[in-house]
Parts: C-alpha cells; structure tokens; sequence
C-alpha cells in the first residue's frame, strides 16, 4: 500500500524513519493519501507579482508626480519624459555599446548620461566631461594621484577644480566613458548623481576641522548626508537641481545662503526655550546667480537631525516641484507658490 513500510528486519530503526519520511514527502507531492489520513493539499503559491508601490519601490515617487502635474493639466518638459521612459541608472549596457563604438549619445540620452556624471560638451569640445561627488571638497593624497592618472590616460591631461568644491576631468574621448567611470569607482570616489536633477556636490566649510574659530566641524554632516543620498535611489530624479550647503560657523562661509537648502551652526546661551549648544539655522530657497538669497525656516536643529531635515525638504520637492516648466522648477518656485508654513508641514510627514 502507498505509504507504507515494507516489514524487513534487515532495517535499522534510524533507517526505518528516514525511509517513512521520503517516501511520506513523496506521497505529499503526488497527493497520496497516506496510511492514516487524507491527502494534504499543496501548499499555497506566492502571488505572481506585487503590485508596484512606493512601498516595494520607493522610486515611484517620481511617476506619482509626474501623474499628478498631467492630471491638473501640466505638460510635462521633454527632460521629464526622458526620465519617465528610461531609468538612467540602467543604462550601463547603452553606454557601453557606444563607447565599443566610439560613439557620443544623442538626444535626450546626452541629458540622461549627466545622471552618471558624464557630459557631452559639444559644441565647445567633442569629448565628455565628467564630474565627481566629492562631499566638502574632500579627498586623499592616493585619489587626487589616482585623478591625474585617469586625466593623463583618458582625457586632456588636467583637472578642472568647480565653485562647489568639485573636480572634472574634461576631454574624454567617445571610447572612454566606461574606462573613466570604472578607475573613478576604484578609487573609492563616485560620479552618480553629478549632473542632471540630482542633488549637486554638498558644501561645507573650507576650513572645517581646521579653524579654530568654528562651532563645529561641518565634515561628518557633508559626508552623512552624501552616504544617505547615495544609498536612497529616490532622492535621484528631481524636478531640477538642486544644492546643499553646511557652514561651519567659522572665518570662512560658504555662502549656505545661495542654496536650495543651507545649513548655518549658531551657538545657543543658556537660558533660552532649548538647551545650550551648537545649533543649525535650516536656510531654504536660495538661488545662485538670481540675486535670490534663502529664507530662514525658523527651525532650530541639533547636528544630528540636519540629514533627516534635509531629506525631508527634498522629498517634499520630488513631489510637489514644477515638472512642466524647468524655469520654475527649483525648491525657491514652490515656496513663493505655497509659502514656508505650507512646506515645512509636508516636510514633518517626511520625518523619522
């Protein structure tokens, strides 16, 4: 009978039950009624597929705006079209099979290559230039030795120092981009997120950890926030560019005031609503080079809740900044449109 054990003395008991259990575990898998009772059912099946959420896909934050600005009537600008059809992220085998060819992208794909750094100067220079993330202008003797070699081997031999404390190696040819992002990525330093909609390279004190004179070393914070950014593939993609800045409080600023959002340190005396110390001012709205300075949010944060802050505003911006006109598509647009009362209460739902 299925199921059950020939008498044969010649078994060990150990053998017995290892030979009742294979052959019950088949009996379950043909659906055998087994000696002592019915078949058991087979087991139930894990569902397909999931639904698409930005709970299993936090990047659908990008879509659902995008969604909303067509549903009010919006059209969306030809760059937000570019992103809402391709990943630029998955675009390593594209930029491959151009660099095999020696070929320099077109179209919409010149703005999607700025996601990983990469920027196709023509007309000034048939060549790509590509820009770093290096937070608070920050690296070691080894990176910026290793920097000059790849400016050497694969571009024009130089390195262009930025206003943000960046570097870029220009002059890279049509067959090198994969080379460069490659001996970049070796280096420990990266180029995502350089150009395009992306949180720019993040300031800090020029002096930090040096100046006597500072409330406090603004270097944990720059290099914080930039391992978050890197590590949360939503924050990618925005409406528009956007900057963040930390001053240190010392002899040198870094003009936090000309940034979507700047972090100013300023020391609290006893006596006051909150405890002593060293405090951030949360600075939003600045525009460089439109006379637009950052308004002060009226938020007193303690060095450890600046990142969360700042992501929080950013969010913020991923779903309610202007996607349909890249003129008005910077954090300083939304504010004048809403308000700063209306924006910090989107930002709190944001927060840990």
């Amino acid at each position: 009978m299925p199921g059950s054990m020939p008498e044969n003395p010649g078994f060990t008991e150990d053998q017995k039950q290892y030979l009742e259990g294979f052959i019950a575990g088949i009996a379950k898998k043909r659906g055998i009624a087994l000696p002592n009772g019915a078949a058991e059912p087979p087991a139930a099946q894990p569902a397909a597929s999931v639904e698409p959420s930005p709970a299993n896909d936090p990047t659908l934050i990008h879509r659902i705006a995008q969604d909303r600005a067509i549903a009010a009537g919006g059209k969306l600008v030809p760059e937000e079209l570019a992103k809402r059809s391709k990943n630029p992220f998955d675009m390593w085998d594209e930029i491959a099979a151009n660099a095999a060819a020696a070929r320099f992208p077109k179209g919409t794909d010149v703005f999607l290559h700025k996601f990983h750094g990469l920027f196709y100067v023509a007309p000034n220079q048939e060549a790509f230039m590509l820009r770093l993330r290096l937070p608070g202008g920050i690296l070691s003797a080894h990176q910026a030795k290793g920097l000059a070699d790849i400016a050497e081997r694969f571009g024009g031999g130089y390195v262009d120092i930025t206003t943000r404390a960046n570097l870029q190696i220009r002059e890279i040819g049509a067959a090198h981009p994969l080379d460069v992002l490659a001996a970049v990525d070796e280096l420990g330093l990266t180029s995502r997120g350089a150009g395009a909609d992306n949180i720019r390279n993040l300031t800090g004190s020029p002096l930090a950890g040096i100046d006597p004179q500072e409330l406090i070393d603004t270097r944990p914070l720059t290099r914080g926030l930039y391992h978050h950014i890197l590590n949360h593939r939503e924050l990618y993609g925005l409406p528009r560019k956007f900057n963040i800045a930390f001053d240190g409080g010392g002899r040198i600023g870094v003009l936090e005031d000309t940034n979507d959002i700047g972090f100013a340190a300023v020391r609290v005396a006893a006596g006051k609503p909150v405890p002593q110390g060293v405090y951030f001012r949360m600075l939003l709205g600045g525009l460089t080079g439109h006379g637009s300075f950052a308004q002060d949010s009226g938020v007193l944060l303690e060095p450890g809740e600046v990142v969360a802050a700042a992501a929080a505003i950013v969010r913020v911006f991923i779903g309610h900044g202007d996607r349909t006109d890249r003129k008005k598509a910077r954090l300083k647009y939304l504010i004048e449109r809403w308000g700063l009362d209306r924006l910090m209460k989107h930002a709190e739902q944001f927060l840990p």
